[in-house]
Order: C-alpha cells, then structure tokens, then sequence
C-alpha cells in the first residue's frame, strides 16, 4: 500500500510538470484574455471609484468621484471620495465639494500644490479627515474620508 501511494504521488507530481511546461508558454495570452472578460474590473480602492461629475474652469478639470464603501463581503462603515484636479493646476485651489450631490456643501478643500500642503474644512458631519493629497502624473489627486 506504501508503493502504491508513494508510485501515485510522483506519477502526479509529473504530471502537474508536464501541465505547467504546457501551459507557461501560453500564461501571457490567458491572462491577457481573461482581463478583457466583462465581469473582470479594478477594485474601486484602488481606481478611486467611477466619475460622478466633472467640472471644467480655465484649463483645469475637476472629476469628482463616486463614494467608495466596497468591501470584501459587504460594504464597510468608513470609505472615501476621490478628487482630481487634472491638466494646468492653478497655484491655489480652493473648492467647495458636494460629494454626494444634494445641492448643500459638504466640504471645502484648499490645496497650494507649490508648498505641498492641503486643508480639509469639513461641514458635513459624515466628511472625516484628509486621507491622502498628493501631486500625479496628470495634475492633483486628494482622498477625503466618509463615514455611513
């Protein structure tokens, strides 16, 4: 019975051999194939959530985000809202924020991007601190927040 489970487990350790030599060549082709599937999409945490609205003034854009909650298994108590501020940034920005578009402010953000620092003046009472501010690739990126 030893041979016999001993004989089985190397006779399947070369087989998984000869199916990962078989399938390395081709790994880049599926998982690119797989990433195009319509149900594949990059976790909101990381993305910063889908475009809600965008404001454009004077050669700088603003996109507001969606809300992020999203969990692993259900959505959490505490997320965010992502702003962008993309194109030529002004050398002071200062924006009352409606994140969740009930036509009543709840924010005001004031950014000065030369000395690197950034403001939160929170007036609703689910806004909580500034998680993040920082310079990007195309202008300005600021993480606010949220409680439920």
């Amino acid at each position: 019975m030893k041979k016999i489970k001993i004989t089985a487990g190397i006779i399947w350790a070369i087989l998984c051999l000869i199916l990962i030599l078989v399938l390395f060549p081709g790994l880049n082709g599926f998982s690119s194939a797989t990433s195009k599937l319509p149900f594949m999409k990059i976790n909101p945490r990381y993305t910063g959530g889908e475009t809600a609205s965008q404001f454009i003034e004077s050669g700088c854009t603003l996109v507001i985000r969606k809300p992020v909650f999203n969990g692993l298994f259900k959505e959490r108590k505490k997320g965010f809202v992502q702003l962008d501020w993309r194109g030529k940034i002004p050398t002071e920005i200062v924006d009352t924020i409606d994140y969740n578009f009930d036509k009543v402010p709840d924010f005001i953000i004031r950014i000065s991007p030369g000395e690197k620092t950034s403001r939160l003046y929170e007036i609703n009472n689910k806004v909580g601190k500034l998680i993040i501010s920082t310079a990007t690739s195309y202008g300005w990126s600021a993480r606010v927040g949220l409680t439920k």
